[in-house]
């Protein structure tokens, strides 16, 4: 259902891939894809970002991400299955996505919204979570309110509207020993 009180959307379908099918996904794309560790820069010292990605997009569409342009991946299979079901869902077409691997519970992501320009206006984001459950929370820029939701495996989060304006978005670190996590983000990029 809807996570956020006002000024965007964010609608949690938690069993949108049966069990099944989640495993297989995270299983295929553990494996296909082509895994790289990013650097940023951090008080001007570079620093390793806690998780593995890859970028795959339709060709040509670059993407800047933290700084960095990135070269799109070709689609794979599984990529592909993953992309056409949330197409369908969500009723909209994307032509890129970012695949993070979340290894343990040290690997994260800071708070942060996909306003960049090339994704325009408004976007439609499709986020799929496969593997271990982690807290995803959403913090509001203005106002600071806070609301987090556990992401299950086989689930999607579509975030649209002024969701990336108002808000912004986490995966917070954990102590607690947990499995790897794969997410899959999908955007249109206006070229």
């Amino acid at each position: 259902g809807e996570l956020l009180p006002s000024d965007g959307s964010a609608v949690l379908v938690p069993d949108f891939f049966s069990p099944p099918e989640a495993d297989k996904y995270f299983s295929a794309l553990l494996e296909e894809t082509p895994w790289e560790q990013h650097s940023f820069k951090m008080f001007g010292k570079p620093v390793l970002e806690p998780r593995l990605s890859a970028w795959h997009a339709d060709p040509e569409m670059e993407y800047t991400y933290s700084g960095q342009p990135r070269t799109p991946m070709p689609w794979n299979k599984p990529l592909t299955a993953v992309r056409l079901a949330c197409e369908v869902h969500t009723g909209h077409s994307f032509n890129g996505a970012l695949v993070n691997l979340y290894r343990s519970g040290a690997d994260a992501m800071g708070w942060h919204s996909d306003d960049e320009p090339i994704n325009g206006v408004n976007p439609v984001i499709a986020s799929v979570s496969l593997g271990a459950e982690r807290r995803f929370d959403l913090r509001h820029k203005r106002t600071r309110e806070v609301v987090s939701a556990v992401l299950p495996h086989g689930s999607l989060l579509v975030m649209s509207g002024a969701c990336q304006t108002n808000w912004h978005h986490r995966i917070a670190k954990t102590t607690r020993d947990i499995e790897p996590r794969i997410n899959v983000t999908f955007r249109l990029l206006c070229g």
